[in-house]
């Protein structure tokens, strides 16, 4: 038989150690967010974009692409020599992925395109949504398989007109998801087992299966919850241990998530309003690349940001994920 003082005393000593536990437990994540990079974001390419976007590396050339909707631009940033090329053209240009030396893709308001990187020349390969006035095409990435994923939105950013559809090389269209408001962030794991998506409204994002042998998604499910305080998530990338890098519009930031928790690791001031999207590049894949915007800012805003609409640069401690390429897969030697 316990004694009651005895016994009392024992339950004093267990809760003396689950505090210390718990008090220990809470300075170790501490000092693990404490070792995050200190390293800051730092100015690449001065520029008044008024919606930059869409940044992609060019692992082969060694150049980020990246695009001004608005002003209906595609441009090609060389880090090397601080180049940057621009290529006009004649619509409203959501994103753009490499292809060949000669071509990249695009996605204009009427339709997905190869655009041929000297002369500027279009070659049509798919005006899925040429008869959807009320919609144009915002981001996109390839897939594991070589296919581009690319979503559209409603212009007014009102209604859920948009769809996400894949386009193979060879021009077949398929609408993979529909009833999306604004489509942006993009990317698949290392396996190429998991797609994550963002429709920047609903201020989550969203995973999938991937079956590699299809190109097609299942299971789709809620993996990161976006606080409202942080702003929207826009563009996103991946990183090599498949965390999600995440650009916030009016948010001032990019946040590192991790998708199997969804726990914020990692919040990366911008000086700018309105970040749109992120990019690992380099030739070791660890500097990520930000575009940022400069529309649906306030006199006030702009004078706070003069930056905005500006290429910046951030060394995250970690390497990125090398982008697909269109016509590519990951699993063959197969390159166009």
């Amino acid at each position: 038989m316990i004694r009651p003082w005895l016994r009392l005393s024992f339950v004093l000593v267990l809760l003396l150690i689950l505090v210390s536990s718990c008090k220990s437990n809470s300075e170790d994540q501490t000092q693990q967010i404490a070792k995050a990079p200190e390293t800051k974001v730092e100015l690449e390419l001065e520029y008044q974009a008024a919606l930059g976007e869409g940044p992609v590396w060019n692992a082969k050339t060694q150049e980020l692409y990246w695009v001004d909707i608005l002003s209906k631009q595609l441009h090609i940033y060389n880090p090397n020599n601080k180049e940057n090329r621009s290529i006009e053209l004649p619509g409203l240009v959501g994103t753009v992925v490499p292809f060949t030396s000669r071509q990249a893709v695009v996605a204009l308001e009427n339709g997905i395109y190869k655009v041929n990187l000297k002369s500027g020349d279009l070659q049509l390969l798919s005006d899925v949504e040429a008869t959807q006035p009320e919609n144009r095409f915002n981001d996109g990435k390839c897939d594991p398989n070589g296919n581009l994923w690319v979503g559209s939105m409603n212009l007014a950013e009102e209604a859920a007109t948009g769809n996400l559809y894949k386009i193979a090389p060879d021009g077949t269209t398929t609408k993979m998801l529909d009833s999306i408001t604004i489509s942006n962030g993009i990317v698949w794991d290392r396996r190429a087992t998991t797609m994550y998506y963002i429709d920047t409204p609903t201020g989550v994002i969203r995973a999938f299966d991937y079956d590699k042998n299809t190109a097609s998604i299942s299971n789709e499910r809620v993996v990161v919850k976006v606080d409202p305080a942080d702003g929207f998530p826009d563009g996103m990338a991946i990183d090599e241990n498949n965390n999600l890098w995440v650009g916030l519009w009016n948010g001032n930031a990019v946040i590192q998530y991790d998708p199997k928790t969804g726990a914020t690791l990692q919040k990366v001031a911008v000086p700018a309003h309105n970040v749109t999207a992120v990019a690992f590049g380099g030739p070791d894949l660890d500097v990520m690349y930000i575009t940022t915007a400069r529309v649906d800012m306030t006199e006030e805003e702009l004078e706070q940001y003069p930056l905005a609409g500006s290429v910046f640069r951030y060394s995250p401690g970690v390497k990125g994920q090398k982008a697909d390429v269109f016509g590519q897969s990951r699993f063959t030697s197969n390159t166009p």
